[in-house]
C-alpha cells in the first residue's frame, strides 16, 4: 500500500469545522498550531544535533543550502532572507533554493516540486564543507530528495526537516528531524500545522548556529544592519543596555564605527581604539571573545 504521510490523513478533531461559529473554528485552528509547537519542541535533540555540526561546518568556511518546495520551501526562503538584516552574516552563508525558481516563489501555479532532476541541479553548487538542508513536510518531496541525494555525494552534511517520522527522504540525510504534527485541521493543507511546525525549526536552527558563531550578545542582536532610522535607535538602545552608558556616548561610539555595532560596543567595553577592536573582531569569533582577547569582562 502506497504511504500516506500524517500530514495527509484525516483529522478526527476537525471533521465537523465547517459548520461551527467562528470563534470555535479559531479555537480548533489555534489548538492545532499549539500542538505544532510542542511537536516541534520535541524534536530539540535532532535539532540540537544539526546545529552543533552546521556550527562546526560554518566555522570551515560552509555555508547552509535550504531546499524545498510549495509551503516548506516558501519558509525556507523566509529564513534565509532574514539572516543577514538581523546578524549581520554574508548574504552567501544561507541560500534558500526553492523548486521552479524566483518566479514560481510567488505564483503557486508553477509547481516543480516533482522534479528531482532539478533538485539535483539546484544542489549542484553544495560543496564538502556545506550543509544541506531538505524541508519537506511530507517526507518525500522529489524535488527535495534530489537536492538532498546531489549534497550527498558532493560529500555536503545533510539534514531532512519533516513531519512524517517515516518520511521515504530520511535514508538521504545525516540527520532528521522530525516535528510529528499528525493530520492537518484542513486535510493536506500543510501551510497549517506542518508549517507552523517548519518555520519554528528553522527560525530555531538558524538562530542558533548564528549564537553560536558569536553573532549575538547575550541576547542583542549586536549583528544587526541599520537600514533605517529605526534600527539605527534600536542600535544605540542596545549599547545602552549592553554596556550603561547613555545614550549620546553610545550615538558617538556608533558614529566613530561607521555603524558597526561590534566594533563600538567592543570599544565600549575595554575603551580600545577601533583599530584595536576591529583587529580583535576579525581574530575572534563574537563580542565576548573579542573582549576577552583584550583582556576585558564581557558583562
Amino acid at each position: 500500500m502506497t504511504h500516506l504521510p500524517p500530514t495527509e490523513r484525516r483529522n478526527p478533531r476537525t471533521g465537523d469545522i465547517d459548520t461551527l461559529e467562528s470563534a470555535d473554528v479559531l479555537r480548533l485552528l489555534l489548538e492545532e498550531d499549539a500542538r505544532a509547537v510542542e511537536a516541534a519542541r520535541a524534536a530539540t535533540g535532532q535539532l540540537a544535533r544539526a546545529v552543533d555540526e552546521t556550527h562546526l561546518r560554518l566555522a570551515r568556511g560552509g555555508r547552509v543550502h535550504y531546499f524545498g518546495a510549495g509551503a516548506s520551501g516558501r519558509l525556507a526562503v523566509l529564513d534565509a532572507t532574514e539572516i543577514t538584516p538581523t546578524f549581520g552574516a554574508p548574504s552567501e552563508l544561507f541560500t534558500a533554493h526553492f523548486a521552479g525558481g524566483p518566479k514560481a516563489l510567488t505564483d503557486s501555479s508553477i509547481d516543480r516540486e516533482d522534479a528531482g532532476a532539478l533538485g539535483a541541479a539546484d544542489a549542484g553548487g553544495v560543496g564538502a564543507a556545506d550543509v544541506a538542508v531538505g524541508i519537506t513536510a511530507s517526507g518525500s518531496t522529489a524535488y527535495v530528495v534530489g537536492a538532498l541525494r546531489g549534497a550527498r555525494a558532493a560529500g555536503a552534511l545533510t539534514v531532512l526537516v519533516t513531519c512524517d517520522p517515516d518520511a521515504p527522504a530520511r535514508d538521504l540525510a545525516d540527520i532528521v528531524v522530525v516535528a510529528d504534527t499528525g493530520p492537518e485541521a484542513l486535510t493536506g493543507s500543510t501551510r497549517l500545522k506542518a508549517g507552523t511546525a517548519t518555520k519554528v525549526i528553522l527560525n530555531a536552527f538558524s538562530t542558533a548556529v548564528m549564537i553560536k558563531a558569536g553573532r549575538t550578545y547575550g541576547n542583542l542582536m549586536v549583528g544587526l544592519v541599520t537600514t533605517n532610522a529605526k534600527l539605527a535607535e534600536r542600535a544605540v538602545g542596545l549599547l545602552v543596555e549592553a554596556t550603561g552608558a547613555d545614550a549620546a556616548t553610545c550615538r558617538a561610539a556608533l558614529a566613530e564605527a561607521s555603524g558597526n555595532i561590534p566594533e563600538a560596543l567592543v570599544r565600549l567595553l575595554t575603551g580600545c581604539s577601533g583599530e584595536r577592536a576591529r583587529a580583535a573582531l576579525r581574530e575572534h569569533p563574537g563580542v565576548r571573545a573579542a573582549v576577552a582577547a583584550l583582556g576585558g569582562q564581557a558583562g
